[in-house]
């Protein structure tokens, strides 16, 4: 999918990827939702770090119109450290349940529509992320929502496929 370049094509984006990624956790029962997949982490876990990144990116505008220093990808993070900070991740949420993980993600993306709708096609493709030298705050909106909504979507499918192979059905209907 080519990279958005204007207001209109990265809202198209972040909602259409969104809505394709609600629908299919929509079908996941909490039960399987937390089972861990062959592939690797269990499907809450994919969700709840999607919700983290877009919560990064949501605190990376803020903190650039504050004024403040912008932290890529997280304070006390470098992006060679991206490993360790999913660990974070995890660990952090490792209290949510499938609901509360489904919420956070739902609450954040809503907030990144609101802040997306209410930024300029200059302020979203005009200028660099603050702290950076070669994306546009857009393509750090497109990277942190729709392309994270895609990625998951499709991870998630496989863990579905994999287990379902073994069980039998999985997601409830």
């Amino acid at each position: 999918m080519p990279i958005s370049k204007t207001k209109i094509d990265l809202l198209s984006a972040t909602e259409g990827e969104y809505r394709k990624l609600d629908t299919l956790l929509a079908r996941v029962d909490a039960e399987h939702g937390t089972q861990p997949c062959p592939e690797g982490p269990c499907i809450k876990d994919i969700v709840g770090h999607r919700a983290y990144w877009v919560g990064l990116f949501l605190g990376w505008v803020a903190d650039a119109r504050a004024g403040d220093p912008v932290h890529l990808p997280a304070d006390g993070y470098n992006w060679n450290e991206l490993k360790d900070l999913s660990a974070h991740i995890r660990d952090e949420q490792r209290g949510l349940d499938w609901a509360a993980v489904r919420a956070l993600l739902a609450n954040r993306h809503a907030r990144l529509m609101g802040l997306l709708n209410g930024m300029s096609e200059d302020e979203l493709y005009g200028t660099v992320m603050p702290g950076q030298t070669k994306w546009t705050v857009g393509r750090y909106a497109e990277a942190a929502g729709a392309s994270h909504y895609r990625s998951a979507a499709k991870y998630i499918r496989a863990c579905l496929r994999s287990v379902q192979s073994d069980e039998g059905a999985l997601v409830s209907s």
